[in-house]
C-alpha cells in the first residue's frame, strides 16, 4: 500500500502491530522512504520549516475541488524526520482546509505513541511542521 493510500486508521494500526520501538522506528523509516521525490527548486528558504534541527521543506498546493483540498509535499534529510513527516502527511493531506483545522491530534498521537518517543528536539521539529501545515490551512481557509 502507497503511503498516499493509506489511512489514519490504518497508520495507527500498524504502529500497534509493533511490540518495541526499534521495530517502530523501522517502520517509521520505511513510512519515510516512501514519500514522493521532493522537487530541487523547492528546497529553498520560502519552504523551509523553521523550527526543525534538520532540514525540513514543505510546499502546497490547492486542488481545484469544491470545497479545495491541500495537498502537502514535504522531505527532509533525516531519515526518522522524513518519516514524521510521512505521518504529518497521512493526517492532514489532501483534506480541505477546515478538516485540517479541526483535526484533533491528541488521540492520533496518544496511539500513536510517537510523543515519548522521539528526542525533545525532534518533538520541537515535529510540532513545528504541524504549526506550519495549519498556517497554510489558515491562509487558504
Amino acid at each position: 500500500m502507497s503511503l498516499e493510500d493509506l489511512t489514519v486508521e490504518e497508520l495507527v494500526e500498524n504502529f500497534e502491530l509493533f511490540d518495541d520501538w526499534e521495530d517502530r522506528y523501522g517502520y517509521l523509516i520505511d513510512l519515510g522512504r516512501q514519500l514522493p521525490p521532493y522537487p530541487d527548486e523547492l528546497r529553498d528558504d520560502a519552504h523551509k520549516v523553521r523550527g526543525c534541527i534538520s532540514q525540513v521543506w514543505l510546499a502546497t498546493e490547492k486542488t481545484d475541488d469544491d470545497p479545495p483540498k491541500l495537498i502537502f509535499r514535504a522531505d527532509s534529510d533525516a531519515a526518522i524526520v522524513k518519516g514524521l513527516v510521512a505521518v504529518l502527511l497521512v493526517i492532514f493531506s489532501n483534506r480541505t482546509p477546515q478538516e485540517i483545522l479541526d483535526t484533533k491530534l491528541e488521540p492520533i498521537f496518544e496511539r500513536l505513541n510517537l510523543e515519548q518517543h522521539i528526542s525533545p528536539n525532534r518533538r520541537n521539529g515535529f510540532r513545528a511542521m504541524i504549526e506550519r501545515i495549519r498556517d497554510e490551512a489558515r491562509k487558504a481557509a
